[in-house]
């Protein structure tokens, strides 16, 4: 059974940081297509500047890129206070509990193994933007 994505997703702003293009490209897709504004970054370095200039309300980041990974992104993130309560949801073909725990301590809210399906991500979202949970 496919689950429908929440309805009010129109003002949602995601930003998606992954260095896999193709990644991007369909969490762009799966995202925009559900009427959310998206925001793209290759590495965590334009990822930085890019949560300042966009302010997103929720944030998934791949954990394995080069320059800044994915942990250190999100400890950058949860360190700033302006930026901190902007949910950060791991990305990782890693399904590892190390894994889990290593972004759990540098403050992610959330983690979801690749591939991921749209209900996953939907599913992410639902959990961690209060708007939305009061929908379901």
């Amino acid at each position: 059974m496919t689950e429908a994505a929440p309805t009010n997703l129109n003002n949602v702003k995601v930003m998606v940081i992954d260095d896999s293009k193709t990644i991007r490209r369909s969490a762009e897709s799966l995202l925009s297509g559900a009427g959310c504004q998206v925001v793209t970054a290759s590495d965590g370095f334009e990822a930085l500047a890019r949560v300042a200039e966009h302010r997103p309300d929720i944030i998934f980041v791949d954990i394995m890129m080069p320059r800044l990974d994915g942990y250190q992104v999100c400890a950058l993130i949860k360190h700033n206070v302006s930026f901190r309560s902007i949910p950060v949801i791991m990305l990782s073909s890693k399904d590892s509990i190390f894994d889990k725990a290593r972004g759990r301590l540098v403050g992610s809210e959330h983690y979801l193994t690749k591939p991921f399906s749209r209900e996953d991500l939907f599913a992410a979202m639902t959990a961690h933007l209060p708007a939305l949970a009061e929908e379901v």
